[in-house]
């Protein structure tokens, strides 16, 4: 079975369940993410304790809520059908309603009129109903209808995973997914399920240089109590990292920098696209959405950006039934894998690396033509002694592939067989 595969079928293990910030349905998505990456950790911060300028919310359960006629018992909407048909963190009712007075609680698309919306209200008081704008228009204006949502609000518990995998250093590569959304599988799955098998990949290598840190949370005040918890440890050692979202559908790939552009991550993540992919498509730091709001923040600073397929909000399915498991594909989940893979490669590899040699080598006597069966560029002879050429202790891996137009991942090989014939060493700077 293709990698590709393995992580679909777990997104479509995940998809059933109802997820919020908190509750039940986290956890359970959790206990099954721990099932695939064992070492996870879940943890957890109370109902009401302070982080930042936020707040933790109450713990939500929801046992059911449907929408009814009440003269024919006959059901507009189940959440059991489908749990986006509830408004998320919608509070307690049961109630009668004519269809003026339940307008006010219905949500839908007009534009894509056979889909369910995504509708949350986590931190004011409401309730409500989601259905498609088909379903809408077909109530009857002149019937009466009965709102049950027999849900709960207490002080409970905000949840999160975390698995930290040590390598030689305590400098750490960081990813950050979350996992709060209910039944949708490119905006929500996708990045949990990419960090779950991210994180086992990253176990099953050998000697790694940095330490990797993997987080699932709920997004926003997820991140948000996160640093608030951890800020001191992640600025002192976080050399890169990558918030993981959208990552299934076989869009182009798409690029959010961090505030400024100019972190590690930013730089290994840009060399990628432009050296690795035909197109992609490049968005600014003022087009953020997601996680990397909260790490490069003021204050925060750290250094991370975002590399996806189709950026949330760009695509039509985006926050609605549409975004489901025909949307995310076996194909679009490994070729995301892939490149994601390299990212990590290159870092662990990023040296800068400083020449031995005065003047030019000899390459002849070292045996080192025709030993490079693939370099993605004709000449490799050439591109060993312009890897050379700027080892002046100036440079890391990256900064010499920008300057060779090529990506730095094709030069792993290059700079191995360099350090093995000790025409190169890596510089302690």
């Amino acid at each position: 079975m293709s990698i590709g595969q393995s992580m679909h079928d777990l997104i479509r293990r995940l998809f059933p369940i109802n997820r919020s910030l908190t509750g039940k349905g986290f956890r359970k998505s959790l206990e099954i993410i721990k099932e695939y990456v064992s070492g996870l950790e879940i943890k957890h911060i109370e109902s009401g304790e302070k982080c930042f300028d936020w707040t933790v919310p109450d713990e939500w359960d929801v046992e059911e809520a449907y929408l009814e006629e009440v003269d024919s018992g006959k059901r507009i909407v189940d959440f059991r059908n489908n749990n986006l048909h509830l408004v998320g963190y919608s509070i307690p009712v049961d109630v009668v309603l004519n269809f003026e007075e339940l307008d006010k609680h219905l949500h839908y698309r007009e534009d894509l009129p056979d889909a369910i919306p995504y509708v949350t209200s986590y931190y004011n008081p409401y309730w409500g109903f989601c259905l498609s704008y088909n379903q809408y228009k077909n109530l009857d204006r002149n019937k009466k209808y009965r709102a049950v949502i027999k849900s709960r609000l207490f002080r409970g518990v905000l949840n999160y995973g975390e698995i930290i995998i040590k390598g030689k250093t305590d400098k750490e590569i960081f990813f950050s997914t979350y996992l709060c959304h209910p039944s949708m599988a490119n905006n929500e799955l996708s990045g949990p399920v990419m960090a779950a098998f991210l994180a086992n990949y990253v176990k099953e290598r050998k000697d790694n240089k940095y330490t990797y840190r993997f987080i699932f949370i709920p997004e926003t005040i997820g991140s948000i109590c996160y640093i608030s918890k951890n800020l001191e440890n992640m600025k002192k050692n976080i050399v890169a990292g990558f918030v993981l979202t959208c990552c299934g559908d076989e869009g182009k790939f798409s690029y959010v920098p961090s505030r400024y552009g100019d972190t590690i991550a930013d730089k290994v993540a840009l060399n990628l696209l432009k050296y690795e992919l035909d197109e992609f498509k490049e968005y600014s730091f003022l087009d953020r959405g997601s996680d990397e709001r909260q790490y490069c923040s003021p204050g925060v600073d750290l250094p991370v950006c975002s590399v996806m397929r189709s950026k949330y909000g760009t695509f039509k399915e985006y926050h609605t039934s549409l975004d489901n498991l025909d949307f995310v594909t076996p194909k679009g989940l490994e070729e995301t894998f892939e490149f994601y893979k390299k990212v990590i490669n290159i870092l662990e590899n990023n040296d800068i690396c400083v020449s031995n040699i005065l003047c030019e080598p000899q390459m002849g006597k070292r045996g080192l033509y025709n030993t490079i069966s693939h370099m993605g560029r004709t000449g490799s002879v050439k591109l060993m002694m312009d890897f050379i050429a700027y080892a002046d202790g100036r440079n890391d891996l990256i900064d010499i592939a920008n300057i060779l137009n090529c990506s730095a991942y094709n030069l792993l090989e290059i700079k191995n067989i360099l350090l093995k014939n000790n025409l190169i060493e890596k510089s302690d700077v």
